[in-house]
Order: C-alpha cells, then sequence, then structure tokens
C-alpha cells in the first residue's frame, strides 16, 4: 500500500466519525454529509496526487507544486475540513440560485403534457409582449440565443450597463407576469 494510502485510511480511522459530525454540522442531514466527506477527500488526494506518466515519484513532475503523496502530508485533516465547506458552499449557492427562478417554469418538466407546454410557451411570449422593445430583445438575446452581455451590446450598439439595466428590469417584469396567482398579492400584480 502506498503511503498516501496509508495516511487516508488513518485519518478516516481516527478522524472519519469527527470529520461527517463536521459535515453533519453544515449540511443538517446524515446522508448529505456522507457524501460531502467523500467528495472532499476525492478532491483532496487528487490533486495532491498529480497526474500518472510524468517523471517523479507517484506522478509528480519535477519542479512541480504537486504534493508528493508517498511523503508526509501535515494537516490532512483541514485540507478536508476546508474542501467539505467548499464543496457545501458551491451546493448551497446553486441551490439559493435555484430557489430564486424555480418558480419561473411552469410546471414540473417530469409530468408536463403537450398542452401544458404548449400554455408554458403562450404565458412566455405574452410576458415578452409586456416589455419594451429593447427589454425584450435583451432577454431573446440573453435568454434563447444564449449571448454574452458584451455580444448584446454590440449587436444592440449600447453599453454593457444598459443592457445589465433592462435585463434586470425585464426580469423583475417578466418574474411579476409570471409568477404563479398562489403567490401575488391579495389585491392583484403590482401596478409598472
Amino acid at each position: 500500500m502506498a503511503g498516501w494510502e496509508n495516511e487516508l485510511d488513518e485519518l478516516m480511522r481516527v478522524r472519519g466519525s469527527a470529520l461527517v459530525r463536521y459535515a453533519y454540522m453544515l449540511s443538517g442531514d446524515r446522508a448529505l454529509a456522507e457524501d460531502l466527506v467523500q467528495d472532499a477527500l476525492v478532491k483532496v488526494y487528487s490533486r495532491l496526487r498529480g497526474r500518472p506518466g510524468r517523471s517523479g515519484s507517484v506522478g509528480v513532475a519535477d519542479g512541480s507544486t504537486a504534493h508528493d503523496l508517498d511523503s508526509p502530508f501535515t494537516n490532512a485533516e483541514g485540507y478536508v475540513r476546508r474542501a467539505v465547506l467548499t464543496i457545501y458552499l458551491d451546493g448551497y449557492r446553486k441551490r439559493q440560485r435555484w430557489s430564486g427562478i424555480k418558480h419561473l417554469l411552469a410546471d414540473d418538466a417530469s409530468t408536463r403534457g403537450a398542452d401544458q407546454a404548449a400554455s408554458a410557451r403562450v404565458d412566455v411570449m405574452a410576458a415578452l409582449a409586456q416589455l419594451g422593445a429593447r427589454e425584450r430583445a435583451c432577454v431573446v438575446l440573453r435568454y434563447f440565443e444564449d449571448m454574452t452581455v458584451p455580444q448584446i451590446a454590440e449587436s444592440l450598439g449600447t453599453a454593457q450597463g444598459t443592457v445589465k439595466r433592462y435585463l434586470s428590469d425585464a426580469t423583475k417584469h417578466m418574474q411579476e407576469f409570471l409568477r404563479p396567482d398562489d403567490f401575488r398579492p391579495a389585491e392583484g400584480r403590482a401596478a409598472r
């Protein structure tokens, strides 16, 4: 067994449950905590290992800054804890971003029939029709043509900041228009 394998085995035998408890304190879910620790271990040890097939021991090239896993590795637990935190925060940010936009979907894609897809398309077209010409152009170019803000600015002959403002304003208007009735204020849609 290579030195890094012994080190990994020792880390999991001695501190494995502490790492899982740390991940559990972050996530609040035992299964997710175990997944976080496993992903962190893979991330840390795969990065430290370097690339196989190069000169030097265990794939570490001469002059490389990669860590030779056959040499002693200090504070392995600290690296793994930091990786757990980073992986958790990345997932948290993705979930936050998704929760902010998932209500814009007309329905769950797995249960959507042809009539619901057509209804969603009509709703989006109606929301686009409520926008001004420049806002609509920016939305279509950004989200349907997958153009970047600089590309949109160049194609419309306007500043990037203006494109960002149009996209922001259009997003707010479309969110309000496409919001499910359950989430609308009792008095109806707010005036623009």
